[in-house]
């Protein structure tokens, strides 16, 4: 037992003056000076959040990535090689991108942010022996405060009055049905569990209480776990790793070619050191990808913006790409697979067994069973429960006044009840008026029952009793049956308790509804308990379950396809979470449930085996499962973690990418997460995973068509080596940026925002060892794109020599000659780069499929760099500083045709990819 359970402990067990005079107060609360003290002693109660850093330190960190390091590095070559307009436009990429960067992540915060709201505003304490209305933030241990039905519970408190209390404890714990509360202490069955405390960041479902304060803030069992959450070091997303390792790749790639150009210009073409090496340094500047990182942010953006849409707001840019790598999704059931609305799903007569189906009113003097509707006043039997469970409830429905909805206040449970009793058509208001509540015995949990008792008509009282069977069942003697009431017999006590086995072993709750006559004289003050809840008549079962949301069927089934393994981790039963798992898809029968005991009692080899395999985890405790994504990171999986409660936040920072929900989700939870879910809808996570896969895709498409440029713009200056430079430049190292930075930017971009491509959720994640520079990216950009623009721009550039007498006249190394012959390489590249853009839209689907105009963008791009290229052709100023000159109409008619063979050549090779994947 740690220290902060032993504190419980000490709380629990202690008598209550005992409480008191530990805590120095009284049962009237303290003083406001004494309060004050406290205050400055033990601080606000408040939960803080971890160091984020100063908001220049997360400002710089948007310009200091590997990829942007280098193009500093980049741009610092190119302005000592004097080339002062390249380094200047390197580094205005760099700082507008970090820029992008900052604002995208700033405003994802603002959102974030604009969800926090756990803890209750106000609370009512005694201060000077008065009960005042005071902000929660400042309680203190000591302070005395009251409770109601609907009040979020602000500090960790120990009950002194309790009057019929449940509070739901499924944020701290993740079980779904409600714990009563009461002054008496019970350590009960699991975690935060003891019956006469309560805890910071739970409600309170039903009933009244007066509680003391014995930790605030911090200090309480909500702010131990962020803490915990807190401390978690957060490391590098697999797309950050990606980047790095691929900056890397280039540069090597860049410095080889480099090298490889200094020494030929030495020895080939006999060039001056100095000269050499600048022109070495324009050749390594033309092979960095300046528009990646754009390329990446915007990206990433598009895809953020698209899973706003569909309601899962992204913290993190990095993050929408983690989700397209999910292998394992760590799933958290109360709230997440389902409902966390206990529903009647049947009602269990002896005689009969109703099914009841779909969620809502239904006002029309019926119950709404699986394809019928049948009338139940025609059920007596059926009648009288309705009537029992409605009366013995203290749920209220009122109407809410922005959405004009019945809105429920009471316990989960009762509220199945008040529904199942409202989809007949049950008229509350009328009973409650015609049949008035005259006296209660509260549900405790040592009889675990419920009893309310009723003026039923002048000569009648009417005891309605609800409870657990098996506490209920011995008060009975006597069972209705088709109207008629009789002796309650063996025979008919195995018939309902093997029911109740039947729909336990389903994960299903029973519970038992009961009543008995007594005499409209009877003495309201001698009626007890004891003389009350006995001679009973028995009616039947009410059952009931949380359900799993309508969309989570198709999810789970869509995270199948795309090979991706979803295991529960829940602090629900056994029972429960195996029938919700096996319901929804989510395992099969066979599927091993491990407890929160078993799991500590594991080595971490056997837990590692056991992951590999149909796995559900069961009452397990915030570290359990901090220790399951651990565990599943060690063997290899990226993992997402999702959930809502306090008890989910360690692991959500664990994991690579942690999934909080935005409507029930508790502060600490969406603190510690990666993305929210706005609507707490699992199926978004589906969607969401989509787009991470969408991204990765498109950033291999962006790698594999900017790479492209990159052989046309290389393979004329190897012509002008190896011709020991007899064969001038046929491109300058402005023009090479031109294509970098200007025309094919736009196009690139539009890759970064191409929809999802057919199939790509039926795919396995991609590997860990898989890189966006694969041998697919290097042979379509260098072998195959690439060789064939560069054979297509040399062709253009011995075009125009031919056209001025070459062979016959030597080739120019002047003049408007030689300036049209650069300028028709560089019309060549980016007209073949128009088809290049088209082509790179899919792998292996055909674009006329897909939409040959479904991403406007892309030809946005191309409508751009059409009119660029133009405008370098023709403005006198831009002629001279990029060497290019006006085009005649026969050389703006060669160009236009480049792109026309090369879009079908490819449309050809992808129609053959596709019979070849389906033979």
């Amino acid at each position: 037992m740690n220290a902060t359970e032993e504190k419980r402990a000490q709380f629990a067990q202690a008598t209550q003056a005992q409480v008191l005079a530990q805590l120095k107060t009284s049962a009237t609360g303290l003083s406001q000076d004494d309060a004050a003290q406290r205050l400055n002693q033990y601080g606000p109660n408040t939960i803080t959040k971890g160091q984020e850093g100063s908001q220049l330190k997360v400002f710089l960190k948007n310009f200091a990535s590997l990829m942007a390091i280098l193009l500093w590095v980049s741009g610092l070559i190119a302005i000592l090689s004097g080339t002062l307009e390249l380094g200047i436009a390197i580094w205005l990429v760099n700082i507008i991108n970090g820029c992008f960067s900052f604002w995208q992540e700033h405003q994802a915060k603002k959102a974030t942010d604009s969800l926090m709201a756990m803890l209750p505003t106000f609370t009512q304490v005694y201060r000077d022996g008065k009960v005042q209305q005071i902000d929660a933030t400042q309680l203190v241990p000591g302070d005395v405060f009251t409770l109601q039905a609907g009040n979020a519970v602000p500090v960790d408190a120990r009950l002194l009055e309790a009057t019929s209390m449940q509070v739901d404890q499924s944020a701290l714990t993740g079980e779904s049905v409600p714990e009563s509360k009461n002054v008496k202490y019970d350590p009960g069955e699991g975690e935060f569990a003891e019956s006469n405390l309560i805890y910071a960041g739970t409600t309170v479902g039903a009933g009244t209480g007066l509680a003391v304060c014995f930790a605030s803030g911090m200090n309480t069992e909500f702010g131990q776990i962020a803490t915990l959450t807190q401390q978690q070091v957060k490391v590098d997303s697999p797309l950050t790793k990606e980047l790095n390792r691929l900056t890397k790749q280039i540069s090597m790639i860049a410095i080889g070619i480099g090298i490889a150009f200094f020494v030929a210009a030495i020895f080939f073409v006999h060039y001056p050191i100095a000269k050499s090496f600048i022109f070495a340094l324009g050749m390594i500047v033309a092979f960095i990808p300046e528009g990646l990182l754009p390329t990446v942010t915007l990206s990433l953006a598009h895809g953020v913006q698209r899973m706003a849409k569909r309601h899962a707001l992204v913290k993190d840019l990095n993050s929408v790409e983690t989700l397209g790598e999910t292998t394992v999704i760590c799933s958290d059931k109360t709230g997440t697979l389902t409902q966390n609305q206990m529903t009647v799903n049947h009602i269990w007569l002896l005689n009969h067994t109703y099914e009841l189906t779909g969620q809502g009113y239904v006002n029309n003097g019926h119950i709404e069973l699986d394809d019928q509707t049948v009338d139940f006043h025609s059920d007596p039997d059926l009648d009288r429960l309705l009537r029992v469970a409605a009366l013995n409830n203290d749920t209220k429905v009122q109407q809410d006044p922005e959405t004009h909805k019945p809105k429920l206040l009471g316990t989960p449970t009762e509220a199945a009840l008040i529904i199942m009793a409202e989809k007949a058509g049950f008229d509350l208001a009328k009973a409650a008026k015609e049949t008035p509540r005259l006296k209660e015995f509260p549900f405790d949990s040592d009889r675990k029952r419920m009893c309310t008792i009723h003026q039923h008509d002048a000569n009648t009282l009417s005891a309605c009793v609800k409870g657990s069977l098996s506490d209920l069942l011995p008060q009975c003697d006597t069972i209705q049956v088709a109207g008629a009431i009789r002796r309650l017999t063996p025979d008919d006590i195995d018939k309902i308790n093997a029911a109740n086995r039947k729909f336990a072993a389903q994960g299903l709750r029973s519970l038992a509804i009961a009543y008995r006559q007594l005499p409209g004289d009877s003495d309201l003050d001698s009626l007890t308990i004891e003389n009350t809840e006995t001679q009973l008549t028995f009616l039947g079962l009410t059952v009931m379950a949380d359900p799993p949301r309508p969309e989570i069927y198709q999810a789970v089934q869509e995270c199948h396809d795309a090979n991706i393994k979803i295991i529960m981790v829940t602090g629900d039963s056994t029972l429960t979470a195996k029938s919700i798992a096996v319901k929804i898809g989510l395992t099969s029968d066979q599927a091993r449930v491990v407890t929160g005991t078993e799991l500590d009692a594991m080595s971490e080899a056997q837990l590692q085996e056991a992951l590999r395999g149909e796995i559900i985890f069961a009452r397990v405790a915030p570290e359990q499962k901090y220790k399951i994504v651990s565990t599943l990171q060690k063997n290899g999986e990226i993992v997402a973690s999702t959930g809502d409660g306090v008890n989910d936040a360690p692991a959500l920072k664990k994991a690579d990418i942690g999934v909080a929900m935005g409507v029930t989700g508790t502060d600490v939870a969406k603190d510690a997460a990666d993305m929210i879910l706005t609507d707490d809808n699992f199926a978004s996570i589906v969607s969401a995973i989509e787009e991470g896969r969408t991204v990765y895709a498109n950033l291999q498409k962006f790698l594999t068509y900017i790479l492209t440029s990159n052989v046309p713009e290389a393979i004329p200056s190897v012509l002008f080596l190896f011709s020991r430079g007899l064969i001038p430049l046929p491109m300058t190292v402005m023009q090479i940026l031109t294509v970098d930075l200007g025309t094919d930017m736009l196009p690139a971009l539009g890759l970064g925002s191409e929809q999802a491509e057919p199939g790509i959720m039926h795919q396995p994640p991609r590997a860990r060892d898989a890189h966006l520079l694969n041998k697919q990216v290097v042979w379509k950009a260098f072998a195959w794109y690439g060789m064939l623009a560069s054979a297509i721009s040399t062709f253009a550039y011995f075009f125009v020599n031919w056209q001025n007498g070459w062979p016959d006249v030597a080739l120019f190394a002047s003049g408007n000659g030689y300036a049209r012959a650069t300028t028709m390489v560089l019309g060549a590249i980016v007209f073949f780069q128009i088809a290049n853009a088209l082509n790179c839209r899919t792998q292996s689907a055909s674009v006329f499929k897909t939409g040959i105009f479904s991403n406007i963008r892309i030809w946005y791009g191309i409508i751009f760099e059409v009119i660029l290229l133009a405008i370098l052709t023709l403005v006198p100023f831009l002629q001279g500083l990029f060497n290019t000159t006006a085009l005649a109409w026969q050389d703006w008619v060669f160009l236009a045709i480049i792109p026309i063979p090369v879009f079908l050549i490819e449309e050809l090779r992808k129609s053959w990819l596709r019979r070849r994947q389906q033979a």
